[in-house]
């Protein structure tokens, strides 16, 4: 990808080929946390991508980071969503200079020591992730948060949490106040098992915190002042990060009917799968839906990097049409794939089931259209 550092992107590319692709089956059969992938991200210091230079991470930009994450997603898109997750809570630890844990937290971040998640949806507010119900009870210095989070990735296996939650004074929805609340915690659990259609193996299970108490100094953003952070810190990210996931898997399918069309054959005939002009059609309708919406990705990645003051319409756009992008590639896919894709002979039905997830994920492809068209009209997001 255009402006992405090509030694970070080359180090993703060998973890992925050489582990998570190694065990990317056995992850989506058995439903089962990718271990030997993200022990594989630590090693090679892939925690720490975006983490300021300063603090011992690699300072890493937009670019790279979305390079980075469409690289893990062609092989494993449940290792890819968990470090998409990752690199979102860190950054809110990025942006968030009051925080008396956040060097702390950051060298372990960079040293690949801290694996880090989202704790914002709740069953009560459902995809409209920027307004929890919850609300913490602040006693002196000692903050009680309870709430039951809903899709909570890599649930149960991060090493800390980043939990949303509406402040002590709130008087608007959007009145929120960000936490840290470590692994371990007394009162912190996860509520059961992920059993998804896809995204199998990214653990994204509800948790519950019950009277879950921290310091003061586990407050990650002032009092109240939650909302602005998940728009700076966690909205950019999250949208490019999550637009990268979907090329990723658009691009799974897209080499796997190529491997179908060239190793497959018409034996009557004696010709190839790729002798059928349709065929070759329908690959090429593929290629060229992933080609447009890298190109795509790639502007809005130059542009956030640039801090550009109209990137705000594009951050929205490029999640959904990225979503929409790997709907209609998958789709192409299974249907060039006929019965060797139904049959799961081909890898191209993890992609089918992985690529579904986009569109449900928060904010939701229709969430982000409604946006999208008050931007177009000149209304408030909110």
């Amino acid at each position: 990808m255009i402006g992405s550092d090509s030694a970070w992107v080359a180090r993703a590319e060998a973890v992925a080929r050489e582990v998570l692709a190694r065990h990317a089956g056995d992850v989506d059969a058995r439903a089962r946390w990718p271990a030997e992938g993200v022990a594989a991200l630590a090693e090679a210091g892939l925690l720490g991508l975006t983490v300021p230079a300063a603090i011992g991470g690699a300072g890493a930009g937009p670019a790279t980071f979305a390079a980075v994450t469409r690289a893990m997603a062609e092989q494993c898109a449940s290792t890819a969503m968990i470090y998409l997750m990752h690199v979102c809570a860190t950054q809110v630890v990025v942006q968030a200079p009051s925080f008396p844990l956040r060097e702390e937290l950051l060298r372990r971040t960079a040293a690949g020591r801290h694996l880090a998640t989202l704790a914002f949806s709740e069953p009560g507010s459902r995809s409209h992730f920027w307004a929890p119900v919850s609300q913490v009870a602040v006693e002196g210095d000692r903050h009680r948060l309870s709430a039951d989070k809903s899709w909570v990735t890599s649930a149960g296996h991060a090493d800390g949490y980043v939990v949303a939650t509406r402040s002590s004074r709130a008087a608007e929805l959007t009145d929120s106040t960000i936490y840290y609340v470590p692994r371990g915690a007394p009162g912190l659990g996860v509520r059961g098992p992920f059993d998804g259609l896809g995204l199998r193996g990214n653990a994204s299970a509800p948790m519950r915190l019950e009277g879950v108490t921290v310091p003061a100094s586990h407050r990650v953003s002032d009092d109240g002042a939650g909302f602005p952070l998940m728009m700076g810190a966690v909205l950019p990210w999250f949208q490019v990060g999550s637009a990268a996931v979907s090329l990723g898997i658009a691009r799974a399918a897209t080499a796997g009917i190529r491997q179908h069309l060239l190793a497959s054959k018409l034996e009557h005939l004696g010709q190839p799968l790729a002798s059928l002009m349709n065929l070759r059609a329908r690959l090429a309708q593929m290629q060229l839906a992933a080609d447009k919406h890298e190109a795509f990705l790639a502007d809005v990645c130059r542009r956030m990097a640039e801090g550009s003051p109209d990137l705000m319409l594009s951050l929205l756009e490029v999640k959904a049409a990225a979503a929409e992008m790997a709907l209609a590639v998958t789709d192409l896919a299974m249907r060039t794939g006929g019965g060797a894709a139904f049959s799961r002979h081909l890898s191209v039905e993890r992609n089918f089931r992985d690529a579904r997830a986009a569109a449900v994920m928060a904010p939701t492809t229709d969430v982000l259209y409604d946006f999208i068209g008050r931007i177009l009209l000149d209304m408030p997001l909110l």
